[in-house]
């Protein structure tokens, strides 16, 4: 058996995995497969795509036999889960959770009765645990490319949701490419939240997995997702390197171009929510990578056409968290420099006003009251230096 590290808090796991690690091939072999489905979704596997995943059954199967012989950190969790997302995956059926690969909990709590689509679903854990979250009046839907995941993903959806007590199923999963979101039969204006777990790294064409998202969100919906990135464009010899594809460094798209992609379908503020830098330990592929240095973050995309302008602008206003999202019953933290106390008035530039619900557009209205309007405009938001999220955030002025 394989294993790889689950970081808890400053704790590192050990999480033993079936040796056909199907999910970690299948997203390696996306390099060559994501290219072709761009086009012909129905299309056979090509050759080129094949050649990648027996690559990566070479190196996973017989390079790897602990992870201590991981060459690099980016197949591990960033951050410990919130409690009530550890206590809900001892819950996830084992063979949903053996086969489990990511770089984060892309999951934000109080989606109660939202509908929810994960890009990249796999064995389908981050679904499972989703539609615990959404409840029996909410809806989740898995978008994956292959069949054998596809198959373990809907063997257990019957039980699991059973288990929780829903009259019926709030689950399901479809065959499809997350550049074809919307081909694939996800509605338009459809979804409150769109999640993914280092997936979008490994497309060949980052921009219309954008595209799509924000095509399938409803306005005042969220692309809520964890991926890897780079401080620089990678040279080619490093994109088409068979371990570093293995491995989630390959794909990492240039954090600058993946802001200005976002910015160009529509998603004008993005938001980071953590991050954590991603160590290369082998020596050969530390020369091959040179100076780029990688991390793992979750990013916050919001669909808010009309309230969403491209620095922040200070209207007078403020927000007040009521306190009732569930697990965050003191304060809740929109991103990293954004931390709102419980009932304490905290002064916000109008892009983070949309985000928490100005006019009661965005997913989290119920969750926050919005004081003022943008009637009056006093210039540029003040974005001073803010404490990190974790710290303690006075009700001032914080950098958007």
């Amino acid at each position: 058996k394989l294993q790889f590290l689950y970081l808890i808090g400053h704790a590192s796991v050990p999480i033993p995995l079936p040796a056909s690690m199907a999910m970690l091939f299948t997203r390696s072999a996306l390099r060559g497969a994501a290219r072709r489905a761009s086009c012909c979704p129905d299309a056979a596997p090509s050759t080129s795509g094949a050649s990648t995943l027996e690559s990566v059954q070479e190196y996973y199967g017989k390079v790897l036999s602990t992870s201590k012989d991981l060459k690099t950190s980016a197949c591990t969790a960033s951050a410990r889960p919130h409690h009530l997302i550890l206590d809900a995956i001892r819950q996830v059926p084992k063979e949903i959770n053996d086969k489990f690969y990511g770089c984060g909990t892309p999951l934000p709590l109080g989606i109660d009765g939202l509908s929810v689509l994960d890009l990249g679903s796999g064995s389908g854990r981050d679904c499972y645990l989703a539609s615990k979250f959404v409840g029996a009046g909410g809806r989740v839907t898995g978008l994956d490319m292959t069949d054998e995941q596809l198959g373990v993903a809907r063997e257990h959806v019957g039980e699991y949701t059973k288990a929780l007590g829903y009259p019926a199923p709030n689950l399901e999963f479809k065959k499809g490419y997350i550049e074809r979101i919307i081909e694939s039969g996800v509605p338009k204006d459809s979804k409150d939240l769109i999640i993914s777990n280092c997936v979008v790294n490994l497309s060949p064409d980052k921009p219309a997995v954008l595209k799509g998202a924000y095509e399938a969100l409803k306005v005042g919906g969220e692309f809520h997702f964890s991926d890897v990135y780079c401080d620089r464009r990678l040279p080619k010899h490093v994109q088409e390197h068979d371990v570093l594809w293995g491995e989630c460094i390959a794909g990492a798209m240039y954090i600058e171009d993946f802001v200005r992609a976002a910015h160009a379908v529509g998603f004008d503020d993005p938001r980071e929510l953590e991050r954590a830098e991603i160590t290369i330990n082998d020596p050969e592929l530390k020369d091959i990578t040179g100076e780029a240095r990688f991390y793992s973050i979750t990013y916050r995309l919001f669909k808010l056409p009309g309230q969403l302008e491209t620095i922040c602008e200070d209207y007078g206003q403020y927000a007040v968290y009521k306190g009732t999202i569930p697990g965050h019953p003191n304060s809740y933290v929109l991103d990293d420099h954004h931390k709102l106390e419980k009932n304490k008035p905290f002064l916000v530039c109008g892009n983070t006003a949309a985000m928490l619900g100005e006019n009661g557009v965005s997913w989290l209205a119920p969750h926050f009251n919005i004081v003022g309007d943008r009637s009056v405009h006093y210039g540029a938001f003040d974005c001073a230096p803010a404490p990190a999220a974790a710290g303690a955030a006075p009700a001032g002025a914080a950098c958007c």
